[in-house]
C-alpha cells in the first residue's frame, strides 16, 4: 500500500502536442493509463421512487423548479432498469473503469437503520456487470445527494451528526462492496457543495443570503460554507479511518477524495491580481487539500475568516493528516482572477470575499454537470 499521501494519484492524464497529428489513439498514453467515464447515481439512475428509494435533496431541489429548463431525475437515462445496456456501451466504448456514485437513499431510506434489499441487489447487480465485462469499479460515497430526511432532521452537512451517519453508511458500502470495488470515493467536490449549495445557493439544498445568492429563503453565505467544508472533511477522515483500520489489510484498496478544480490564472500582470490568484488558490484548494496535508486550514483563510471557519482539535488535525490513498480533481476550465480588494475590507464578507477576488469567467455556475 502507498505510505504517504503522494504515492498515488489515479487518472491523470498528461497529453504531449504532437504536430501534424489529427487524432489520438491509445498508443498515444503509458499502457498503464486508465481510460473511463463517470456518472452520479441522481444523473443517470432514475428509478427516484421505486424499490424503496426515498427523496434526496436532488429531488427536492428538481422538483422546486430551480432547474433552467424544469427538467428533473426521475426517469434520467434509466440505468436503474438499463445497467446492463450501459455496461455494454462502456464495452463497445472500449472503457477500462466506471465510475459511479451510490445513492444512500436507495441504499438505506432513512440515513440510518436498514439496508434496502432491493437498492443493495442493484448495486450488487451494477458491479458484477462491470467486472465480468472487465471493467473496473470505481464507487463514489456521497455525489451531493444527501437523503432529505437527514436534512430535514438535524440540517445534513451543517450538523455534526453527519459524521457517524456518513461513516455508518460508508461501513455498509464496504462490508457490502468492497470484495469488489478497489476505489473509493468518499465525497465529491466537497467545496462546490460548499460555495453552490450554501454560498450561492444554485445546488441544493439551496442555502445562501443576500447579497451572495438569490433565491434563497434560509441560510447565511458568510458562515455556512466553512461548516460544511469542515463537516465534510471530519466526515472523510473518520470514513478514512474506518477503512484502513477495518478493512483496507482483507480488501486492498484505495481511498480517496475528489475535488471541483480550475486552473486559477491573474487578469492582469499587475502585483495585485498575482497576489490575489495566490489567495484565491489558498481559499479553493488549500481549503480542503492543506488540512489533508498539513493538517489545518492555510493560515491566510484562517487570519481573513477569522472565527467563521471551524478549528479542528489535535485529535481531529492527526486523523485528517495523511488520510488519503488519492486525490480526485475534477477539471472544468480557466478561471481569470482580479483583485478585489474593496470587497476584501467589507465586514459582510461570502468566502469570495474573504478570498479578496472576483472571478470573472465562469465561476461556480452549476452543480458538477449533475443535472438530469
Amino acid at each position: 500500500m502507498p505510505s504517504s499521501y503522494s504515492s498515488l494519484f489515479f487518472l491523470l492524464l498528461q497529453i504531449t502536442l504532437i504536430t501534424n497529428t489529427s487524432s489520438f489513439s491509445r498508443d498515444n498514453f503509458p499502457t498503464h493509463f486508465v481510460f473511463g467515464s463517470g456518472t452520479s447515481a441522481y444523473q443517470v439512475e432514475g428509478a427516484a421512487a421505486e424499490d424503496g428509494r426515498t427523496p434526496s435533496v436532488w429531488d427536492t431541489f428538481a422538483h422546486s423548479g430551480m432547474m433552467d429548463d424544469n427538467s428533473n431525475g426521475d426517469i434520467a437515462c434509466d440505468q436503474y432498469h438499463k445497467y446492463k445496456e450501459d455496461v455494454q456501451l462502456m464495452v463497445n466504448t472500449g472503457l477500462d473503469a466506471y465510475r459511479f456514485s451510490i445513492s444512500w437513499s436507495r441504499l438505506i431510506p432513512n440515513g440510518r437503520g436498514p439496508i434496502n434489499p432491493k437498492g443493495l441487489r442493484y448495486y450488487n447487480n451494477l458491479i458484477d456487470e462491470l467486472i465480468k465485462h472487465g471493467i473496473q469499479p470505481h464507487a463514489t460515497l456521497f455525489h451531493l445527494d444527501l437523503p432529505q430526511v437527514l436534512e430535514d432532521e438535524y440540517g445534513g452537512w451543517l450538523s455534526p451528526n453527519i459524521v457517524k451517519d456518513f461513516t455508518e453508511y460508508a461501513d455498509v458500502c464496504f462490508r457490502e462492496f468492497g470484495d469488489r470495488v478497489k476505489y473509493w470515493t468518499t465525497l465529491n467536490e466537497p467545496n462546490a457543495l460548499a460555495l453552490g449549495g450554501y454560498d450561492l445557493g444554485i445546488c441544493p439544498p439551496r442555502r445562501c443570503s443576500s447579497p451572495f445568492g438569490t433565491n434563497c429563503t434560509r441560510g447565511n453565505s458568510t458562515t455556512e460554507p466553512y461548516i460544511i467544508s469542515h463537516m465534510c472533511i471530519l466526515s472523510h477522515a473518520s470514513v478514512a479511518q474506518l477503512y484502513k483500520s477495518k478493512y483496507q489489510v482483507t480488501q486492498h484498496g484505495y481511498i480517496g477524495y475528489s475535488i471541483y478544480a480550475y486552473w486559477l490564472v491573474p487578469l492582469t500582470n499587475t502585483s495585485e491580481d498575482v497576489r490575489a490568484t495566490q489567495r484565491a488558490n489558498e481559499f479553493f484548494y488549500g481549503w480542503i487539500l492543506n488540512p489533508f496535508v498539513f493538517g489545518d486550514y492555510p493560515e491566510i483563510m484562517k487570519k481573513t475568516a477569522g472565527s467563521k471557519i471551524p478549528s479542528f482539535t489535535l485529535q481531529q488535525s492527526k486523523q485528517i493528516k495523511g488520510s488519503f490513498d488519492f486525490l480526485g480533481l475534477n477539471y472544468y476550465m480557466t478561471e481569470y482572477i482580479k483583485d478585489d480588494i474593496i470587497s476584501f475590507r467589507n465586514n459582510q464578507r461570502d468566502v469570495f470575499g474573504d478570498a479578496g477576488v472576483k472571478e470573472l469567467s465562469a465561476g461556480v455556475t452549476g452543480c458538477d454537470g449533475m443535472s438530469p
